[in-house]
């Protein structure tokens, strides 16, 4: 295989895993851990990727940057998110409180939640609350108890800052169900947005148990700001696309992880 072909199989792995391993591109691509090693630079030099220990993650301008819209991303990974989303709403009881965060995969699993009576959803996402209130009008849907939480929104129609945090902090919810902008081992979960890391911390202390929600693509991606530690995650449901490095990962740190069927959807 020559060298550009290489790193066109190392940047579609990347796109489709959120990062890659020397030990795994060695077996993968039949080739020294050497010349995986100089490809990785050569990638790095272009600012294709960004070295880390051990491999290598998506360039820090695409991972810490702004983030995009609540609209731009709600397209992206649909069908992973769905699976997700499914498998993520089966933890919920009916009538017990639980707290749903922004983004997209939160979205979807707030639309899952359509037929749970009972419950009592505390949000900060303009979009979740927009939707659980719209349940009301749907003559074969439950219709819950809707607190949102106020503060000032985010690009990703999130509201986030002290406001917020205030609001959050005297709640106590069952479980939390939480999306997140990026995962990995060694940062945990992450977002661009330093005051949507502090708010979605107070969501986690307000939480008897957490729920990350995240498709495949989320692993690896490193955002500016940490927000939580993998060990402290109770549930953690992806999709079955995720790598077998990032699933053994998991698997060692979070309580449980969920692995959701994407051909069932």
């Amino acid at each position: 295989m020559l060298a550009l072909q290489r790193r066109a199989v190392i940047l579609d792995l990347l796109r489709r895993d959120g990062a890659v391993r020397v030990a795994h591109l060695v077996e993968r691509l039949g080739v020294s851990d050497m010349t995986v090693r100089r490809d990785l630079e050569a990638l790095a030099r272009a600012g294709s990727l960004e070295k880390v220990h051990g491999g290598a993650v998506a360039p820090a301008t695409a991972t810490t940057g702004e983030e995009p819209g609540f609209e731009a991303k709600s397209d992206l990974e649909s069908a992973a998110k769905h699976a997700v989303a499914a498998a993520a709403a089966a933890l919920v009881a009916p009538g017990s409180v639980v707290a749903v965060s922004g983004g997209t995969t939160a979205y979807a699993v707030a639309a899952a939640l359509r037929h749970t009576p009972g419950l009592t959803v505390v949000t900060n996402s303009l979009p979740v609350a927009d939707l659980l209130r719209g349940f009301a009008e749907e003559p074969d849907a439950a219709a819950p108890t809707v607190l949102l939480t106020g503060g000032a929104p985010t690009r990703s129609a999130s509201l986030v800052g002290p406001l917020a945090d205030q609001a959050i902090r005297s709640l106590r919810v069952d479980l939390l169900l939480m999306g997140a902008h990026g995962v990995s081992e060694r940062a945990g979960l992450t977002t661009p947005n330093l005051a949507e890391a502090q708010t979605n911390r107070a969501l986690i202390e307000s939480a008897t148990r957490l729920a990350v929600v995240a498709d495949h693509t989320k692993w690896g991606v490193v955002g500016l700001s940490r927000f939580a530690g993998l060990d402290e995650i109770d549930y953690f449901v992806t999709d079955d696309a995720l790598a077998e490095d990032a699933r053994s990962t998991l698997n060692g740190q979070v309580g449980r992880l969920i692995l959701a069927d994407t051909t069932s959807t």
